[in-house]
C-alpha cells in the first residue's frame, strides 16, 4: 500500500475484470477511493461488487456502481455516487466498453451503435459530468482508453472509429480544460483480456497476419499478452502530481514498453502559386511528392 494519491477520489468505468479491475486495484492501493463499475451485477469471473470487496479486503475504500456509461443519465449518476459517498471526484478513468466485431459490409446498424455508444459516447458521458466538479477543484486526471486499432484495422471499423474518436475528444478535451488544473490524456493498452483472449478475436488476428496485414511481432504480441496488471502503474503515474504537465498525449502501454505516439503534422505538400490544381497536374504531382514512399495498406487481389 502506498499513499501517492490519499485522499483522492476515483471512478473506474468496465472495473468488474481485466484492465478496469487492475487500475482500480491500484488506485486504492495508493490511497485512493474508489468507484468500481460495470454494466450489471452477476457477470461471471467478477464484477463491480467483487472488485469493491477486494479493495475493501485489502485495507481500502470502494463502492461499487452498476449501469451502462453510454446513458447520459447513468453517468451523471455514477459521478454523483463518488460524490455522495466520497466528497469529490479527482480521477476519472475511462474503461468501459462493448466491442461487436464485424467486416464493414457485414456490420449491422445495432452493432456500429453498441461499440460507438459504449466507448465514446460513454467516455463523453463521463466526461462532461466530472468536469464541473474537477475544474471547481482546479484540479483533475482524466484517462481514456484507446487502442492500436485507431491506426487501422481489419474487422473492427466500429471499435476503429470510436479509439480513433477517443484520441479526437482526448486532444480537444484536455485543451479545454488544462488552464483548470485538469489533465486529459489517452493510452493504447496491450494485456490479456476476456476480449483479447476470445477465440473470434485471437483468429481474427491470425487472418491478418497470415493475409501480411500485421508483422509476426505484433501478432505474438496480441496472441500472448501481458497481464492486464502490467497497465495500471504508467495510469498511476498519470494520476500524480508529478504528471501535472502531461496533456492531450497519446501513449502505448505494453508490458514493460511505454512509448509515445506523435503529434500529428503535415508530412509534405505541393503549392500552386496561381489558379487551382488541374486533375491531370495532380495525377503526376501527387505520386511524385506527396506519396512519396508511400504504400497502399491494403493493395487489391488479383481476380480469382
Amino acid at each position: 500500500m502506498g499513499d501517492r494519491l490519499k485522499g483522492r477520489v476515483a471512478i473506474v468505468t468496465g472495473s468488474g475484470q481485466g484492465i478496469g479491475k487492475a487500475i482500480a486495484l491500484a488506485l486504492a492501493d495508493e490511497g485512493a477511493s474508489v468507484v468500481t463499475n460495470n454494466r450489471r451485477a452477476g457477470t461471471p469471473g467478477g464484477d463491480a461488487e467483487t472488485v469493491a470487496k477486494e479493495i475493501s479486503d485489502r485495507g481500502g475504500q470502494a463502492v461499487p456502481f452498476f449501469g451502462s456509461v453510454a446513458d447520459f443519465a447513468v453517468a451523471q449518476k455514477i459521478v454523483q455516487m463518488a460524490v455522495d459517498n466520497f466528497g469529490r471526484l479527482d480521477i476519472l478513468v475511462n474503461n468501459a466498453g462493448a466491442d461487436a466485431p464485424k467486416m464493414v459490409w457485414n456490420m449491422s446498424e445495432e452493432e456500429w451503435d453498441r461499440c460507438v455508444d459504449s466507448f465514446l459516447k460513454g467516455s463523453f458521458n463521463c466526461i462532461r459530468h466530472a468536469t464541473g466538479l474537477m475544474r471547481e477543484q482546479r484540479w483533475g486526471r482524466i484517462i481514456n482508453t484507446t487502442s492500436t486499432a485507431w491506426l487501422g484495422a481489419v474487422g473492427h471499423c466500429n471499435y476503429g472509429a470510436a479509439k480513433a474518436g477517443l484520441v479526437g475528444l482526448t486532444r480537444n478535451v484536455a485543451r479545454e480544460v488544462g488552464r483548470y488544473g485538469i489533465t486529459c490524456n489517452a493510452y493504447a493498452p496491450t494485456a490479456a483480456t476476456r476480449f483479447t483472449l476470445a477465440e473470434d478475436v485471437v483468429a481474427g488476428f491470425r487472418k491478418r497476419y497470415e493475409a501480411g496485414l500485421m508483422t509476426k511481432e505484433r501478432f505474438e504480441e496480441l496472441t500472448n499478452p501481458p497481464g492486464p496488471e502490467t497497465v495500471a502503474p504508467f495510469i498511476i503515474y498519470l494520476c500524480t502530481d508529478e504528471a501535472a504537465d502531461i496533456n492531450g498525449q497519446v501513449f502505448d502501454v505494453t508490458g514493460g514498453n511505454i512509448a509515445i505516439y506523435s503529434e500529428p503534422v503535415k508530412m509534405r505538400s505541393i503549392d500552386k502559386v496561381q489558379g487551382l490544381w488541374t486533375v491531370e497536374e495532380l495525377i503526376e504531382q501527387v505520386p511524385k511528392v506527396l506519396l512519396q514512399g508511400y504504400k497502399n495498406p491494403a493493395p487489391p487481389e488479383p481476380a480469382k
